[in-house]
């Protein structure tokens, strides 16, 4: 089994801690303690804690996508594949025990205070609606839909919302009724 990095445990290390204790509760001597690394090797990798913070953003939505891919490389029916992309949100709630979306924790955590922050969210989940209208578009070409971009909006509003709501109960029956609910939408 090959060594794990010194600069990919300090961002596995940080991801953890930002995720599950929030950023501004996540302290320097903390990473450094828990990577068990000297000081000097973190700020051989990171320049600062929001250089960390950006490292911990690109890592958490390149794992976010790859796992997205994995769940909808293999379907061919677009409406196989939207309901994949739900399951796959559902599988990230329970695996993270509930505790929600990286990228709204982070923001909703940095504010307005951190434009860079914001705009990577932002961002990402821009990217998210594009996978979305893509199959959507698929599913378009097979039964002309009345308003794509409107179904497009409405499918990703409603998962995630369900994210919200599931992090909320601490369930995830909101991904089950907006299954039934996107059923309605697609003929």
């Amino acid at each position: 089994m090959k060594k794990e990095k010194v600069r990919d445990r300090i961002i596995r290390v940080a991801s953890d801690l930002f995720y599950k204790q929030g950023y501004n509760s996540t302290g320097i001597n903390q990473i450094i303690a828990e990577a068990d690394i000297a000081i000097g090797s973190l700020y051989n990798h990171f320049a600062s804690k929001n250089d960390l913070l950006q490292a911990y953003l690109i890592k958490e939505e390149q794992n976010w996508f790859e796992g997205l891919e994995k769940s909808i490389t293999s379907i061919s029916d677009p409406k196989e594949k939207i309901e994949a992309i739900i399951d796959y949100r559902k599988k990230l709630q329970q695996s993270s025990k509930f505790s929600g979306c990286h990228f709204i924790k982070i923001v909703s955590e940095t504010g307005d205070g951190n434009a860079a922050v914001s705009g990577f969210a932002k961002n990402h989940k821009e990217k998210q609606k594009i996978v979305i209208n893509d199959i959507v578009k698929e599913y378009n070409e097979l039964y002309q839909l009345s308003d794509p971009d409107l179904i497009t909006e409405n499918i990703f509003l409603l998962i995630e919302g369900a994210v919200v709501t599931s992090t909320i109960t601490r369930k995830n029956d909101s991904f089950d009724q907006i299954k039934k609910i996107i059923q309605g939408l697609l003929p």
